[in-house]
Order: structure tokens, then sequence, then C-alpha cells
């Protein structure tokens, strides 16, 4: 059998990771949050990863919501009811792998997908998952809006305008839990395979144990939190909207031969029905269009229901020119 982790050459020594300071991009000086908005950027550009410190989510909420989940995946298979397998745009699915139905390898990992804005959807059971999930989600997409804005300070692009164009107030929201059971030979087999992520930016909080790996300059670069950071990517319509400026991260899961790592997930999309197109401010005769527009709902069913092949999601928008 062939090793899965190993066919890449050996780990680079720790590299440095932006960090950006949530408290001193809303609430510091001018000089400060300019100094964040273009960290930001950078990051943005050239990693599509970034930690996030000082976001103002308590540790004790983040404990909870990943206790709820624990609580959830325990349930029996009769408690999760018609939630197991239901449709990629059911507001509630349950499931293992990424889509049993066209999944092409073995992936070790069992998730809960929650839609939580603009419209709030929870399980029944555990009876404390609404009231955690809603105080988590309301916390996370605030946060989710805020990087946004400065995403869009950093183009040069006036926010209100692409807030508007991307319906933003009713911007999509999934909220998502996974856990990857220990695995006697981790090397052999991957908890996900290497993909993007739909939306514009992903948030993630893990239970301590590492496992998210992200694609750097070709290479795999094992990300390792900073205390009390969460860990924040770019996703496929960030690549769109900025017309290729910032690319979406290549990232997956690998596992742990003793202990069961979770990870809470949102994302933070457009509004479901808004045709997202890059912004017309970074399209013109020198740098011309790299995608079509199509709606948001239409690329994440696409993307949902076929295989997971790397960021092969964004050739069904991708545009071919010589940019």
């Amino acid at each position: 059998m062939t090793s899965l982790i190993s066919l890449d050459a050996e780990l680079p020594k720790e590299e440095t990771i932006p960090t950006i300071d949530f408290g001193l991009l809303v609430n510091g000086t001018p000089d400060q949050r300019s100094a964040m908005v273009r960290l930001l950027a950078t990051a943005c550009e050239d990693w599509g990863f970034f930690m996030l410190v000082n976001h103002g989510i308590q540790d004790k909420l983040r404990d909870e919501m990943l206790e709820a989940f624990k609580a959830l995946f325990d349930l029996t298979d009769d408690e999760k009811g018609s939630y197991i397998g239901a449709h990629v745009l059911d507001p509630i699915r349950i499931g293992s792998g990424f889509n049993l139905k066209t999944d092409t390898g073995k992936y070790s990992r069992h998730y809960a997908k929650i839609f939580v804005h603009p419209e709030f959807h929870s399980v029944p059971k555990p009876l404390n998952f609404r009231n955690i999930s809603k105080e988590y989600s309301d916390y996370t997409r605030a946060i989710g809006l805020e990087l946004l804005k400065a995403v869009w300070e950093g183009l040069g692009i006036e926010e209100n305008r692409v807030a508007d164009a991307l319906k933003l107030r009713s911007c999509f929201q999934i909220l998502v839990g996974n856990l990857y059971p220990p695995y006697p030979k981790p090397d052999f087999e991957l908890g996900f395979a290497p993909h993007s992520d739909h939306g514009l930016f992903t948030l993630l909080y893990q239970n301590g144990i590492n496992g998210l790996q992200i694609m750097h300059k070709e290479r795999w670069i094992y990300v390792k939190p900073v205390p009390n950071s969460i860990m924040v990517n770019t996703g496929d319509h960030l690549e769109i909207v900025s017309n290729g400026k910032y690319k979406s991260v290549l990232h997956r899961a690998v596992l742990n031969s003793e202990m069961v790592r979770m990870s809470i997930v949102t994302v933070i999309g457009p509004s479901l029905d808004v045709i997202v197109e890059p912004i017309a401010d970074l399209v013109n005769t020198d740098c011309p269009a790299v995608f079509r527009g199509l709606t948001y709902r239409d690329y994440l069913e696409h993307q949902q229901s076929n295989s997971l092949v790397e960021k092969g999601a964004l050739n069904l928008v991708r545009l071919h020119t010589d940019h």
C-alpha cells in the first residue's frame, strides 16, 4: 500500500502564516487598521489563509459548540432521521466522506451541515444545539462580514457597492461540524481530500488536534494554530469576485492515529441567488474577466453534487483567456 502523505517531500520547517489582529482591525487607530488591511490583502494574495486573533469569541462558546456537535454525532441513525443522505441544498444534511454518491476515494470524515443564514435552521437534538449554534453563528457571521469590508478596502472597492452586488445583508452562511476518527495508519488514508471551499471566507476552529494542511508554493504545510485563534481561508467566490487576484486555497485534512479530531467550520458567501462574477472595477482591457457569472446556488449545487477534485469546480465558470 502506498502512503498518501509521504508522496510529498519532507514537510518544510514551520513557515510563518499571517496573523490578523481582529481587535486592531475594527477598534484600532486608523494607522493600526490600515496596517491590518494591508496585511490581510497580502495574506489573501500570497497565502489564501491566515490566523485570526482577538476575535472576541469566548473559549466557552467555542467549546460548547464542539460538544454540541459531538452530541449530535453520538445520536443514533434513527434520531438523525431524514437528515442522513439529504439533498445537497437541503438545509440540514448529515453524512460521511464528502458525497457518498460521488466519492471516488475513502475519506474518514463524518459531517453535519446546517444552513444558518439568512434563515436559521437547527436540529431538534441535542436540546441545547439551537441556542448554542445561533449564538456561535451570529458571532462568526459578524466577524466574516467585517473581514470582507477590509478586503474590499484593500482592493480599493467601495464597500456598499460590493455588499449590494453580493446581497451580503442576506448572505448565505452554513455551519459545519466535522469529526475525524483515529486511524491506525494515518499515512495511508486522508480525512478529507485536497479541495477548495465555495463561498468567500471559511472560518475554522478545531479541538486542539492538528490535521489541517494547506498548499503553499506547491508544498503541503501543516497548520499549527496560534492559541485561541480562528483559522480563515479564502473561498472560490473570493477568487471569482477579485477576478483571480486572490486565489482560493487548496487544503486537506490528515488523520491522527490516536486522537479524534473535530472542527467547526463556518462558510460565509453571497446570497444564494446572486449571480457572482468579477467586480467591474477589477476588469479592464489589461485585465479581462477570467470568470463568467453564475448564481451561487448553482455553483454550490454543482460542487457539492460531483466528485471532489481539488479546485475543479472553478472550471465551471472559468473563461479561457490569455490572462
